[in-house]
């Protein structure tokens, strides 16, 4: 939630992107449908939420998580229908063909790390009537020990009700900075660097203003 992996871009990202913050250094390729975007995070937020449900009662979890299109979308508080598929294959397409390079660390382990947020994603079918059955996402090593060493933190359900990628990121900046502490302070240049905006300053201004 501190470092920005994930675009505000409404259209095809293709930047490659490097961030340094201290001793953490990211490194972002984009997938040949570009970077992933705030609102494909979605879904790795609802896989992880159902991974951290299971383990919070005991049961044993493991990197593949199967739900149905309906779920997702009640879940995040998407609409249902007409090209609702498409925008999901393409979404899980962004997920495991970008392709990140990073020393920051999951589970306390150090190390540059070099891989894709998910391993594998797609929809499985019904044999009989080939209708959609489930869909099914593998997520990545790197994802899965920082779910084990509990470094998730739960967020409100109102956040799928904000549609603007920075009202998002800013949500996510403050959540993560504020979760001990009531207040957190920095500088604007700084700030733009963790949402991963790329706008003039002076825009960029007027934007959290307007927010």
């Amino acid at each position: 939630m501190a470092h920005p992996l994930f675009s505000l871009a409404t259209k095809p990202d293709m930047r490659h992107l490097v961030y340094q913050n201290g001793e953490n250094r990211l490194e972002i390729a984009p997938s040949i449908l570009g970077l992933p975007t705030i609102k494909d995070k979605d879904i790795l937020i609802f896989c992880i939420s159902q991974l951290m449900h299971m383990k919070n009662r005991g049961e044993k979890i493991g990197k593949r998580v199967r739900f149905s299109a309906r779920e997702l979308s009640i879940a995040t508080n998407r609409p249902v229908g007409g090209d609702h598929y498409k925008r999901l294959e393409q979404a899980f397409k962004r997920l495991q063909g970008t392709q990140f390079t990073t020393t920051i660390r999951t589970g306390k382990k150090p190390g540059v790390k070099i891989f894709s947020l998910v391993d594998q994603a797609g929809f499985v079918m019904q044999e009989d009537t080939w209708r959609l059955d489930y869909c099914e996402v593998v997520l990545s090593d790197w994802l899965m020990r920082a779910i084990e060493a509990n470094e998730v933190v739960t967020i409100t359900n109102d956040y799928f009700r904000l549609r603007r990628p920075l009202d998002r990121r800013i949500y996510e900046i403050a959540r993560k900075h504020c979760c001990e502490q009531k207040k957190w302070q920095i500088w604007l240049p700084n700030l733009q660097n963790k949402t991963g905006s790329n706008a003039p300053l002076k825009k960029f201004r007027l934007n959290i203003r307007q927010i």
